[in-house]
């Protein structure tokens, strides 16, 4: 499978604009698997209205009400979600010499289910993953704890994806993972298309690189 997994140190720190980058950097296809909280609207819409034509966003597979983990959304209305289900459809997607932008939910602990988490989706794809993360109190610990999860369920990490402010925080979790800087999202007043367009053209060369590895 040709899969790019996008995950985050935690809830918004950036993942729908990153996911956004990268698939417009690309030329790629986008889904978000699974949306759990709608009411100020979907990530799957957010990135449709934020690329170009280049970019193929396909729509949700679950897409559940109550803004939470996708296992206590799911619960809420009444059903389970099945990894199965997911890993087909992802297949289904698939199209020679074109990567599918898989978008997570939360973090890697993040649970599908009573006993699946994002993390074992991940690994289920053969993804490459990429890691957003963006500077607060305690990040640096977030972090790392997520890069040590990664290490050690041996997943294949493509680098990380900073989103707002700077700080040098940030060179320190590259050293310290020993996972290489994709490129870092600035924060935007304006959230437009120019603005993906022109953050996707700056990390293509290096996103490029690096999943060739």
């Amino acid at each position: 499978m040709n899969n790019i997994f996008i995950t985050g140190i935690g809830t918004g720190v950036g993942k729908t604009v990153a996911a956004a980058c990268v698939a417009e950097a690309l030329g790629a296809q986008y889904w978000k698997p699974v949306q759990a909280g709608f009411e100020d609207g979907t990530d799957t819409e957010t990135v449709r209205s934020l690329t170009s034509a280049a970019v193929t966003v396909h729509d949700e597979l679950y897409k559940l009400a109550m803004p939470a983990s996708p296992h206590l959304a799911a619960r809420a209305d009444g059903i389970i979600v099945q990894e199965d289900r997911i890993l087909q459809h992802a297949r289904q997607l698939q199209q020679p010499g074109r990567p599918l932008v898989i978008e997570g939910a939360g973090g890697l602990m993040v649970p599908l289910n009573g006993n699946y988490f994002f993390l074992d989706l991940a690994r289920a794809l053969d993804a490459h993953v990429i890691v957003v993360a963006q500077n607060y109190l305690g990040s640096i610990n977030h972090s790392l704890l997520t890069a040590m999860a990664l290490r050690s369920a041996g997943l294949n990490v493509t680098g990380w994806i900073f989103s707002g402010d700077h700080h040098t925080n940030e060179d320190d979790v590259v050293s310290w993972s020993q996972y290489p800087l994709i490129s870092r999202i600035p924060k935007s007043l304006r959230l437009d298309k120019a603005f993906i367009s022109l953050e996707a053209e700056a990390m293509k060369p290096m996103l490029e690189e690096l999943l060739r590895r």
